[in-house]
C-alpha cells in the first residue's frame, strides 16, 4: 500500500503533468496562430508527452493500491509577446516540474518508500532531457536577434520533432 503523504504528492503531480500538457497545447495554438507551424508541432508533441507522464503516474498509483484524485486544472496562458517569451515560459515551467519531482522523491525517501523512489528515477532522468531540449531552443531564439530568416529556419527545424 502506498504511503498517504506520497499518494497526495503523486496525485498533485498528476494534475501538474496534465496542466503541462494543457499549457503546451495552448502554446501550440499560439504558434499556429502566428504561422509558426514548426514550433506549433513541437509543442503538440510536448503536450502528448506530458499527458503520457500523467498517465504513467496514474497507473503507478493504482499499482501501489492507491486511488487517483484529480485536482482542478487552471486555464493556461494563451498569448505571449514573442516566440522567445513562449520558450522562456516553457523552460521555466520545466524547471518548476523538475523541482516538483525532486520534492516528491525527497518525500518518498523520508517515508522509506523505496518503490516510489525507484519509479521516480525515470522522471528525474526525463526532466534532465526536458529541460535540455527546451533550453536549446530558448538559447537559439536568444541568438536570433529578430532575424526573420533565422526564425523561419529554427521553426522548420522544430517542426521535424517526432
Amino acid at each position: 500500500m502506498i504511503n498517504e503523504k506520497v499518494l497526495k504528492a503523486l496525485n498533485e503531480q498528476v494534475g501538474k503533468e496534465i496542466f503541462s500538457s494543457y499549457l503546451y497545447l495552448s502554446m501550440a495554438s499560439y504558434f499556429d496562430s502566428i504561422d509558426l507551424l514548426g514550433f506549433g508541432k513541437w509543442m503538440k508533441v510536448q503536450a502528448r508527452e506530458e499527458l503520457g507522464h500523467a498517465m504513467k503516474i496514474y497507473e503507478f498509483i493504482y499499482e501501489r493500491g492507491g486511488r487517483v484524485e484529480l485536482p482542478a486544472i487552471e486555464k493556461p496562458q494563451s498569448n505571449w509577446e514573442s516566440p522567445l517569451k513562449a520558450f522562456e515560459a516553457a523552460y521555466n515551467h520545466e524547471r518548476f516540474i523538475t523541482e516538483s519531482i525532486n520534492k516528491i522523491y525527497s518525500l518518498a525517501k523520508e517515508e522509506n518508500d523505496y518503490a516510489t523512489q525507484e519509479f521516480l528515477n525515470w522522471f528525474v532522468k526525463e526532466q534532465v532531457e526536458e529541460e535540455a531540449q527546451t533550453e536549446l531552443i530558448l538559447k537559439k531564439l536568444q541568438k536570433l536577434q529578430d532575424s526573420p530568416t533565422a526564425l523561419y529556419m529554427l521553426d522548420k527545424e522544430a517542426g521535424s520533432r517526432e
